[in-house]
């Protein structure tokens, strides 16, 4: 597989980009990276590593498209930024896959506008792998669509359903309707509406409503709401988790008998950083394009990156676009 990496987009840019390049390649975890952004720069970067120099490539891209930018505006007025010629590699069939810890609004916009929809796609939506205590789940949307009517969280129960089955390799998996009750006639009009549509859908395996308190509890495994519930939560759950991380260990520096409690405990508090690290699942999904757009935390270290490009070679041997193409195409 073929990745096409936005070598400018995070914010500490180029160097947690190339460094989880070469980390990829030693891996092999896809048989060649593109690094696209100033050519200069990156070839400087490069030579400071031993890598097999045949299995990642330079595309010189003048512009950069920052992280104040708007998204719109910039990805029309900066064509030749590494973010749209990433994209652009992988419309032209040079890569399989583009990825970018970059603008995520602008790299919504550049994926939509260079790839289109997919045929009978609605609106399409960001998606997310998130640890549970079963195992993994999908959400869907976390902030591609902050407006959302009930014809379009179906959609994103039917991407949502075919992301989890292809990549999982798990068919019929569970989905949930993100409310604030789990009675069919709880929630706003467009939710009341939503479980209406997604319970007479023979094509997803509806399993009702959920809690907020039951997001990662592992009882269902497409959980669907619009982008602005759902980016509130996803950022509501990283909040907690780093703020309960910095009470342990401010209280453990208090206390030399809590600090013994801790080295004896460390491989528990192990365990878990390393579940709920946003470094380990890469990235978030682009879903109902005509293509595979993978969008990364701005903060990606180099760790992060490699475990993006491990991803985003996933999902293009998965063949979850062709399937879902082929879904919404005989609709």
């Amino acid at each position: 597989m073929r990745v096409a990496l936005d070598a400018f987009g995070s914010d500490a840019a180029p160097f947690p980009e190339i460094e989880g390049a070469v980390l990829a390649i030693k891996e092999d975890l896809c048989s060649e990276v593109i690094l696209v952004g100033n050519q200069e720069v990156i070839a400087a970067e490069l030579s400071k590593y031993y890598y097999d120099s045949s299995r990642i490539k330079i595309e010189n891209a003048s512009e950069r498209i920052e992280m104040g930018d708007s998204a719109a505006s910039s990805v029309r007025s900066k064509r030749d930024s590494s973010m749209v010629r990433a994209i652009a590699l992988h419309k032209e069939g040079k890569a399989d896959v583009a990825i970018s810890a970059g603008n995520t609004g602008a790299m919504m916009s550049a994926s939509l506008l260079t790839l289109g929809r997919m045929k009978n796609v609605l609106r399409p939506a960001i998606a997310v792998v998130f640890p549970t205590q079963q195992g993994h789940e999908i959400i869907l949307d976390v902030g591609a669509n902050v407006d959302c009517e009930a014809q379009h969280l179906l959609q994103f129960a039917v991407l949502g359903s075919k992301y989890f089955e292809y990549f999982f390799k798990e068919p019929r998996p569970r989905i949930s309707l993100l409310n604030i009750g789990e009675e069919s006639a709880k929630g706003n009009s467009m939710s009341k509406e939503a479980h209406q549509l997604m319970a007479s859908s023979p094509d997803i395996n509806f399993v009702g409503n959920i809690e907020g308190k039951d997001v990662i509890s592992g009882v269902t495994d497409v959980i669907v709401c619009d982008g602005f519930v759902g980016n509130v939560m996803l950022k509501t759950v990283e909040g907690v988790g780093f703020s309960i991380f910095s009470i342990l260990k401010e209280q453990i520096n208090k206390d030399w008998v809590a600090k013994i409690g801790a080295i004896l405990s460390y491989p528990v508090y192990s365990y878990i950083k390393k579940k709920l690290d946003h470094t380990e699942y890469g990235g978030a999904l682009l879903v109902g394009l005509n293509g595979i757009s993978v969008v990364s935390h701005g903060r990606s270290n180099a760790k992060a990156i490699k475990n993006a490009i491990r991803f985003g070679a996933r999902i293009a041997e998965s063949g979850f676009v062709k399937h879902t193409q082929e879904y919404f195409e005989r609709l």
